[in-house]
């Protein structure tokens, strides 16, 4: 069984290590004894399915959940079952993997129209002009 991310893209599960650990915070009596909160545990490096590329933007979009390892850690603990925390970390799997998929647009140089330089430049020659009337010459004639 695979986690399909898109129409291109799937995950095999073997790549995919869950454990179910205690949750922390509110929850009642259940809180202490039932693991019902998720660590997912993705090996970005190990990847067979990810190309390079899209290795690099997912490690950079996914921010401190790398380890130095190239390892994806996702913790999930928003519900009270196992299966709902189980689905929320796979959702958020895909919705990283979904991101690192989008190539960005390359930027393309461009230079300013010579009609716009131009008028850069009589700017700046305005604007220095009204600094020089401002400035105060105690030797000239008034």
């Amino acid at each position: 069984m695979a986690v399909i991310v898109n129409k291109s893209c799937s995950v095999p599960e073997q790549e995919i290590q869950m454990v179910f650990v205690k949750a922390t915070g509110p929850g009642g009596q259940n809180v202490n004894k039932v693991n019902t909160a998720v660590q997912l545990r993705f090996d970005i490096g190990k990847s067979v399915v990810l190309r390079e590329d899209v290795k690099k933007r997912l490690i950079q979009i996914s921010g401190s959940r790398v380890t130095e390892n190239q390892v994806l850690l996702i913790e999930a603990k928003k519900f009270r079952t196992q299966e709902k925390n189980r689905q929320d970390a796979l959702e958020r799997l895909k919705v990283l993997i979904r991101k690192a998929l989008i190539q960005p647009k390359r930027r393309k140089p461009t230079k300013p129209s010579r009609a716009a330089q131009q008028k850069r430049m009589e700017q700046k020659h305005r604007r220095s002009q009204t600094k020089k009337m401002r400035s105060f010459d105690p030797e000239s004639d008034f």
